[in-house]
């Protein structure tokens, strides 16, 4: 399945700047929603041209609300994604799969859940874990779903959608570094520390170092 991932800009709420308008709300209807990131919203679709074609009748929300959108398609990779510009380029069959790889554009993922406390678990004893048995979420299983979801925009993992209507994602994107793959190798991310990157594949026209 090709994936979707809309990012949106800092002076939005994505989610409800889609999902309270209609003509937005139809086109998503048929989706499962899943939200991978801080304020971004993702969809799974059947091809590149439906995601592209997804995109297109978002355009006029895209361009006001949306820093960023994304596309996975597996048969390129299945753990680096596409900017739109270059999965409209593969859609119309400009650009050959392998020739996708040479441009790119590294975010780091930051964790943003900073009000889990590990030191609350340690009282936790039989009780809570009797507690939680019956499907009730904790800080720590929270915090376990999201060191799973930490690579969930480059990864198949169906788990994200699960979570969509909670408070995650405990995760965001930040300070994206232009790479040039070289031999098959991208440079490390080096802006700040983080403990996950996500690369996203450029035109050559997107790149600037």
């Amino acid at each position: 399945m090709t994936r979707v991932c809309l990012i949106g800009d800092d002076g939005s709420s994505l989610q409800y700047e889609l999902l309270s308008r209609e003509t937005a709300r139809d086109a998503l209807s048929t989706y499962d929603l899943e939200r991978p990131f801080e304020n971004s919203l993702a969809v799974r679709t059947v091809s590149v041209g439906a995601a592209v074609s997804l995109l297109n009748d978002l355009n006029w929300y895209l361009t006001r609300f949306v820093e960023e959108a994304l596309v996975q398609e597996p048969s390129v990779s299945t753990d680096e994604w596409l900017s739109r510009p270059l999965a409209r380029q593969l859609r119309n069959g400009t650009v050959e799969p392998e020739a996708t790889a040479e441009f790119c554009k590294v975010y780091g993922v930051e964790r943003v859940d900073a009000e889990y406390d590990p030191s609350s678990d340690d009282d936790s004893g039989d009780a809570d874990s009797s507690s939680n048995a019956g499907g009730g979420r904790t800080a720590a299983t929270d915090a376990s779903s999201a060191d799973e979801g930490a690579d969930v925009v480059g990864s198949d993992d169906s788990s994200e959608g699960d979570r969509s209507g909670t408070a995650e994602p405990t995760y965001r994107l930040v300070e994206p570094l232009f790479v040039r793959r070289i031999d098959g190798d991208l440079p490390e991310y080096d802006l700040r520390d983080v403990e996950k990157t996500l690369v996203v594949r450029l035109t050559e026209a997107e790149y600037t170092p």
